[in-house]
């Protein structure tokens, strides 16, 4: 295979440079004799990129014998030597884990190589199944389509989130694990015996979140009868101080029927801002908006909270990127005080 040589005085500063170009091929064994190293080298490496890399120094780019190495793979990019970094790269970025489930976007030039690209997610993650997404989040079910690359044939998971259970299916209801740290914060604002509403609870990860730790009262309300069956068994799953309350229908529809709010939940980005003036009515006095926008912009989204608001004293006490959604464009998290 192909490697270089190089004198041993020069070897540590060569592997160095081919360690930090990523070119060092790991499967195999490094070797010397008596005056020089040999470095075994990844095979997609061309000779112009071994020339300008290392043209102060005396070495030879050839074929040379290696033995395979006993290595085991320190991250994804090693599974996969034969696909070009940044192709790589953009697959780790789409990582999606929930419980034994790895959901990933596979970009159109390697569509061709998404089940090798499936092993290797399951060989790195030791998780049991593999996914692709097929579609974005849509509807107001907010689910999306999922293609099976790999693993086990199974779409129903338990996911573990510090220290609680939730039982889903990704492919028939709403639950994002990169929320996990946003779900923990919202929980750390709240106090015993608040009345809170959740409008788009899906499995109510928020509210389970907060009734674990607080005494709290929770109407979690969804329009996806999936999303509402799954709230139901998490609840069981969990021992909770607070009352967690899952409400299937439109919250339109449903708010009519419920008390006044001490806190007010919109996760939601896409569509929270036409509900805005819905929420902001039925919270109480000094009542808390945690409210959440698709948006290039924080002064677009607190403008809008105040729009809705109208006479109403608004103080925001947080405004944060919870994450970028695309190019320019975040999510958003708003959180509001409205007397």
């Amino acid at each position: 295979m192909k490697g270089i040589r190089i004198i041993k005085k020069e070897a540590n500063n060569v592997r160095k440079k081919l360690l930090k170009e990523d070119i060092l091929s790991k499967k195999f064994k490094a070797r010397n004799d008596e005056n020089y190293v040999y470095f075994p080298i990844k095979s997609e490496c061309d000779d112009t990129i071994i020339e300008s890399l290392l043209n102060e120094y005396p070495y030879e780019y050839g074929d040379y014998e290696f033995e395979k190495a006993s290595y085991r793979p320190q991250n994804f990019r090693d599974y996969l030597e034969d696909i070009p970094e940044q192709l790589v790269d953009e697959v780790t970025k789409s990582f999606d884990v929930i419980g034994d489930i790895v959901i990933i976007e596979v970009p159109p030039e390697l569509e061709t190589k998404k089940h090798q690209i499936a092993q290797a997610v399951l060989k790195f993650t030791r998780r049991k199944s593999v996914y692709c997404k097929k579609s974005k989040v849509s509807g107001v079910r907010r689910t999306r389509k999922l293609e099976y690359l790999s693993g086990e044939e199974s779409l129903e998971t338990t996911h573990r989130e510090f220290g609680l259970r939730y039982r889903l299916n990704p492919s028939m209801v709403y639950f994002s694990p990169r929320l996990a740290t946003e779900r923990s914060r919202i929980t750390s604002q709240v106090n015993n015996g608040e009345i809170i509403i959740d409008f788009f609870a899906g499995i109510a990860s928020f509210g389970i979140n907060i009734a674990k730790k607080h005494d709290v009262t929770i109407y979690s309300v969804d329009i996806n009868p999936e999303a509402i069956r799954y709230a139901h068994e998490n609840i069981k799953l969990n021992n909770l101080v607070g009352n967690v309350i899952p409400i299937l229908g439109d919250i339109n529809d449903v708010i009519v029927d419920l008390p006044m709010a001490d806190r007010i939940l919109m996760n939601l980005p896409g569509y929270s801002k036409n509900f805005l003036n819905l929420a902001v009515n039925h919270l109480k006095k000094g009542g808390i908006l945690n409210y959440y926008e698709f948006s290039n912009s924080e002064e677009t989204v607190i403008d809008r909270i105040r729009e809705a608001s109208g006479t109403r004293k608004v103080e925001i006490e947080d405004v944060r990127r919870v994450r970028s959604q695309s190019p320019g464009i975040y999510h958003m998290g708003v959180d509001a005080r409205i007397y």
